[in-house]
């Protein structure tokens, strides 16, 4: 049997496709696609674009992508309602292990953290223990 790595209610992540360092997440057993805060979403002639507001360095940017490969889903949000949304696909790192993972892509400008890791992401990889925090981040650090 796998041995499943211990994850806090929160953490410190790596996307390293789309650049992004060290970004807040909070794990969600809630929610099962994981998502991440987007501004600008939108489709033109089968190319889906969007903008992830980021830190690069202490300072605040704004980091614009292109692709051809997404989806659409019918997602259910906090509030109970079905939205549909954009989905991607994107490497994410965690305890320095890559998995690629599904991103619904979203405005989580009134939410603390911009990164939210939901079940399907977790399943069969991670216990989540909510009384730690950023233990992959830690992990990493302190190797």
């Amino acid at each position: 049997m796998k041995t499943k790595k211990v994850i806090g209610r929160t953490d410190k992540v790596n996307l390293p496709d789309l650049g992004i360092f060290n970004a807040k997440a909070k794990v969600d057993t809630g929610a099962y696609t994981s998502s991440i805060h987007c501004k600008r979403i939108k489709v033109q002639e089968g190319i889906l674009s969007f903008h992830l507001p980021t830190e690069v360095e202490g300072k605040s940017v704004v980091k614009k992508f292109q692709t051809k490969d997404f989806s659409q889903k019918s997602i259910r949000s906090s509030n109970g309602e079905s939205q549909k949304r954009y989905v991607i696909k994107t490497r994410i790192v965690l305890f320095n292990k890559a998995y690629l993972a599904e991103f619904s892509l979203s405005d989580r400008s009134q939410m603390k953290n911009p990164i939210l890791l939901g079940r399907k992401l977790l399943k069969d990889r991670f216990l989540v223990d909510v009384s730690k925090k950023d233990l992959s981040h830690d992990e990493v650090k302190s190797t």
